[in-house]
């Protein structure tokens, strides 16, 4: 344990202790700065050092001014402030410095009448002690403080006779360790509540950045299991009718009973790999599709669905534009969704709203609105709730269309989406 203890010592007091480590100014981001206009905000970064500076000014004008003036007031000013400044820059070494400051007085100018624990060195030793303690590791304060009370036990022994009695050494020097022990604790305390508060809120964030992905994994895992089964049933149906062509026309050529047996061949290929890769999403919840053959929801259900909300409370009116036709399977099936995630996200977040439902078909795919007013009572938490947005954004990318989903001016939302439809498709 004393051999740890020493080359913690060793570690935090003794390397590289006058290495360059300047004081930051405040982050762009913080309260303060924030708050300021911009041309202001640039000097209030630098708010920290004037105020250090500020401080050391005073406390070096009050001890020159106590020494009456003169060589020897300069010399107690740059006693005490030089460590001072000196924590702007390399903090370690400030404190070195400030020890160094402490043995010069208590050896060579005590016959004067200063000794290292007089107003002006007792200010200018916990000074740096406190702005130490906040730039370095926790243990460094306990270090520093420990150290001190070493030095100053020595002094006391060593120092010496003259005007600065021993009786007055011993009890300023109690008086120090006492004050810094308390001021050290409050230090610490105060700024080990910061970093927790810090590493919290990076975790929550971190957390909520993961929650992200998984919902939109989730949700990417979710659309594929829904287009394996469009995907799966339109290949069945190339397989069958490629093998079933050659029995419909008669002296059917072998090079086209060929073709069509390849194309047979091709498309169960083709279903035996797709199965493959959605077998592993599948094999983690194998009951979430127990029945395959069911088919997916298009808009002609879109009627039962609203049915469904109105009875759980919701009023919702449906508004059909333009000249109604059958769209791919894969745009009715993430039209659907869409439209159910947004009723449950009224449900959910916007209790008593009216709801409207717009769905317009036009010439380059069909386009989608769903608004709702703002609630008429206080929404219950719902935990685990609000990624429905992103997975709506999932679909509407897959299908290369644009979304929006933001807050009306009447305090409801409003969510809006694109999906394009090439001409080929839709008339297929």
């Amino acid at each position: 344990m004393a051999k740890s203890a020493l080359g913690s010592l060793r570690k935090d007091l003794f390397d590289d202790a006058f290495a360059f480590r300047p004081l930051p100014p405040l982050r762009a981001d913080h309260r303060l700065v924030r708050l300021l206009p911009r041309k202001v905000a640039r000097c209030t970064r630098w708010l920290p050092h004037a105020v250090m500076v500020g401080f050391i000014g005073v406390v070096m004008l009050a001890s020159l001014a106590r020494e009456g003036g003169g060589l020897s007031g300069i010399l107690t000013a740059l006693i005490i402030g030089v460590p001072m400044v000196t924590t702007l820059f390399r903090p370690v070494g400030a404190w070195w410095l400030s020890i160094g400051a402490l043995l010069f007085a208590g050896v060579f100018l005590s016959h004067y009448g200063f000794g290292p624990w007089s107003p002006g060195g007792f200010v200018s030793h916990l000074f740096v002690m406190l702005v130490v303690s906040l730039r370095t590791r926790p243990r460094v304060a306990a270090e520093m403080w420990l150290l001190t009370g070493a030095v100053g036990a020595v002094l006391a022994v060593l120092r010496a006779p003259g005007p600065y009695a021993s009786g007055y050494f011993v009890s300023d020097l109690f008086q120090l360790l006492v004050i810094a022990g308390i001021l050290l604790f409050v230090v610490l305390a105060v700024r080990g509540l910061r970093e927790s508060k810090q590493q919290v809120a990076a975790q929550a964030a971190v957390t909520e950045v993961e929650r992200s992905r998984r919902t939109v994994l989730e949700e990417r895992t979710t659309i594929a299991r829904e287009l394996h089964d469009v995907v799966a049933h339109h290949m069945s149906v190339v397989a069958i009718q490629a093998e079933a062509a050659p029995y419909r026309v008669q002296d059917t050529p072998p090079e086209l009973a060929a073709a069509f047996q390849t194309i047979r061949e091709n498309a169960v290929a083709a279903l035996t790999e797709l199965r493959r890769v959605l077998g592993v999403v599948r094999s983690e919840n194998p009951d979430a599709f127990a029945g395959p053959e069911a088919p997916q929801p298009t808009l002609a259900a879109l009627d039962g669905l609203l049915d469904n909300v109105r009875s759980a409370g919701l009023g919702v009116e449906l508004v059909r534009t333009g000249s109604v036709r059958q769209l791919p399977q894969g745009v009715e099936l993430s039209a659907y969704r869409i439209v159910q995630e947004a009723l449950s996200n009224v449900l959910r977040h916007a209790p008593g709203a009216e709801a409207r439902v717009e769905i317009a078909y036009v010439l380059g795919g069909l386009g989608l609105r769903v608004v709702n007013g703002p609630p008429n009572r206080l929404a219950k938490p719902s935990p685990g709730a609000g990624h429905g947005v992103l997975g709506m954004r999932e679909r509407v990318g897959m299908l290369g269309g644009e979304m929006t989903a933001e807050a009306t001016e009447d305090g409801g939302y409003e969510v809006t989406a694109f999906l394009p439809v090439a001409p080929a498709e839709a008339a297929a």
